[in-house]
């Protein structure tokens, strides 16, 4: 079971193991998950020459999503205006977020790539909410003219928006104030969002913060939303639902104090933890959204139209990664594994493995999942240091040259951020759903990185650059 960290309890990070609480469609989605990876050896997907691919399950997005979606709709009174945006930066991959638009899930973005992806797959500027604690004059000024809300992060940035209002008593975007409820950090402190210290938003307890947020909403007609966003991996969501408490009781003050109901929004963000222990969803959406409706019960009530900007949750269980052994080895009495998947796909996994431990499946030369005794090994990935693993001292049935390993709950925050040590490529990723005839349909959502992008990413158009300069002896 999931101990509301989003780590499991009682299951380890092992390989075929479901987990305590895997439902039926944990089950399903590890199915296709297994079809997949068969068939993607089958057609050539994943090989010799390409030996290592991202994975998506396009069902198991769409149930995610709708999922997300039923749980606000059971809580939520009756004509609600709710937006489900999506955070870009878990999958910044077009294709995802046109998938996700279609399923009725808008986009947060936090920088003008993150926003020129969104506008790419259409999601609308309605549908669109621009974080950033380091947003510029013209990223501000694109948004005010697209009309994309703003939630701005600081009382300097509130000095810029000012400007770019001017007298217009009531501009195209939804504005808003991000705020710090201050409610402490989760298990992993550098995803803890409302700590004393964080960097983002106005930190409420600190002196004198509070009534300047007030002051600045009644100064403001046009400010009419508050911002939260409490953490998320390792964010228990008692923590959760405290920040969301909290920003409500500050919308409560600022309605008051103006006499009517200035504040009509709240954006309560993201930051569902994933279990990343065993098969099971955990915690789920229902969940959450029930205990917010426990303990802020007006949250609810139809007087605030309401957003939130999930990212890992939605996308971490629809993604796999999956890489070829390419050699085997022993070191010190400890089989070890050599794979194309380390440190430019799993970055976090490989530097902080504590706290980022992935589930691993192997699967044999045909992509079949692998059976036989398990043997304690290193899975080891490609770049040139000794910590570049994938799990170390992992039981798993012993792998050989030619086999697959999958890491598993990946499509957050794995293959789409790509680390290019030792200048690896990036890899392809490929969405897939049953065929309706027994067996499985791909799409491209990204084409793997040939060599020569590599080398035009890396200057080579400017090969002479540097050799010019000290030739003509300037400095």
């Amino acid at each position: 079971m999931d101990d509301g960290t989003g780590h499991s309890v009682g299951d380890g990070v092992g390989g075929r193991r479901h987990g305590d609480g895997a439902g039926p469609a944990d089950r399903a989605r590890a199915r296709r998950r297994d079809e997949a990876v068969r068939a993607a050896v089958e057609c050539g997907l994943l090989g010799p020459g390409t030996p290592l691919v991202g994975l998506l399950d396009v069902r198991g997005i769409r149930e995610s999503a709708a999922a997300l979606r039923e749980a606000f709709e059971a809580v939520v009174a009756p004509g609600t205006p709710v937006l489900h945006a999506f955070a870009v930066k878990a999958t910044p991959l077009v294709p995802v977020l046109r998938l996700l638009h279609e399923e009725g899930v808008g986009a947060e973005v936090a920088s003008p790539g993150e926003l020129a992806l969104a506008r790419a797959a259409g999601v609308p500027p309605a549908a669109t909410v621009l974080d950033s604690p380091a947003k510029t004059g013209a990223e501000l000024r694109e948004a005010l003219e697209l009309g994309i809300a703003v939630n701005a992060d600081n009382p300097q940035e509130l000095d810029r928006i000012d400007a770019l209002v001017g007298s217009c008593p009531s501009p195209r975007s939804p504005l808003g104030i991000r705020v710090n409820p201050q409610v402490g950090g989760g298990s992993i402190e550098a995803l803890s969002t409302a700590t004393a210290t964080s960097k983002f938003g106005v930190a409420l307890r600190d002196e004198g913060a509070r009534e300047w947020v007030v002051r600045a909403c009644l100064d403001r007609p046009w400010l009419t939303r508050l911002h939260a966003h409490t953490g998320s991996q390792g964010i228990p969501l008692s923590l959760m639902a405290q920040g969301a408490a909290r920003t409500y009781a500050l919308a409560e003050e600022i309605n008051a104090r103006a006499g009517r109901r200035q504040i009509d929004t709240l954006d309560i963000g993201g930051g569902l933890p994933v279990n990343f222990g065993s098969e099971a969803t955990a915690p789920t959406y229902a969940q959450y959204a029930r205990l917010l409706a426990e303990v802020v019960p007006g949250l609810f009530d139809g007087r605030y139209g309401l957003v939130t900007e999930f990212g890992r949750s939605l996308l971490a269980k629809q993604g796999t990664v999956v890489a070829r052994v390419e050699y085997t080895k022993s070191a010190g009495g400890r089989p070890v594994a050599v794979t194309h998947a380390g440190v430019q796909v799993a970055t976090r996994t490989v530097y902080a493995p504590g706290a980022w431990p992935l589930r691993l499946a192997a699967y044999d030369a045909k992509g079949r999942p692998k059976s036989g005794p398990e043997a304690v090994q290193d899975v080891a990935g490609p770049a040139c240091f000794a910590g570049d693993l994938l799990a170390e001292a992992r039981a798993l049935p012993l792998l050989e040259p030619g086999d697959h390993v999958a890491a598993l709950d990946t499509g957050a925050y794995y293959f789409a951020h790509h680390y290019a040590y030792n200048s690896l490529p990036r890899p392809g990723i490929y969405g897939f759903a049953p065929d309706g005839s027994g067996g499985v349909a791909f799409a491209t959502a990204r084409e793997p990185q040939a060599p020569e992008e590599i080398v035009t990413e890396a200057g080579g158009a400017h090969a002479s650059a540097l050799t010019t300069l000290r030739a003509s002896g300037r400095p």
